[in-house]
């Protein structure tokens, strides 16, 4: 049995979540949740796009301006994947609604996404040309953002115990 430590939340929390095993995730393959194994990749392109903007600004190599346009592309496709598994489970588990966390996370993310978009636009047909200074600012701007509602979205899972492995004390089946 683990011991809950008496450390303050950052944001509200509740003392009955943590004597339950959790909502599971309504998203899930032989109940492993989905969400939280797909948004990894859309994480790692859309932060990698602030790493490969940096190489270029510095090395002035096309091929880092042509990887920053693959990965944002890559991170777009597999973010709105990531999207509808996060949406269905924002609609369908009630937890995640009562939050601040589920709510940061959800608005972050969508935001995350459109700047992205945005971004991808500005590249289109000159992956170099919109580089400096607008698409590196938005990139870091989305590297933040996704900073951001990853701890929300551990804040979702570690202490309001959403989409996790188990049932709480009335979802028994």
């Amino acid at each position: 049995m683990t011991q809950t430590p008496d450390i303050p939340p950052i944001i509200e929390s509740d003392d009955r979540e943590y004597r339950d095993t959790g909502v599971p995730s309504t998203v899930a393959i032989a109940g492993h949740p989905l969400h939280p194994l797909i948004v990894t990749f859309p994480i790692a392109f859309l932060t990698a796009v602030l790493a490969t903007d940096l190489a270029y600004w510095f090395s002035r190599d096309l091929f880092w301006a042509r990887a920053s346009v693959w990965l944002i592309g890559a991170g777009i496709l597999i973010g709105i994947v990531a999207a509808v598994t996060g949406m269905m489970d924002f609609i369908k588990i009630t937890r995640v609604r009562q939050h601040t966390a589920g709510w940061v996370h959800m608005v972050g993310n969508v935001i995350a996404l459109g700047l992205s978009l945005v971004n991808l636009g500005l590249r289109w047909g000159d992956p170099a040309g919109a580089i400096l200074p607008v698409g590196i600012t938005l990139s870091l701007i989305v590297a933040a953002a996704l900073g951001i509602t990853g701890w929300y979205g551990a804040e979702l899972v570690y202490r309001h115990k959403v989409a996790v492995i188990g049932y709480g004390p009335n979802e028994r089946p």
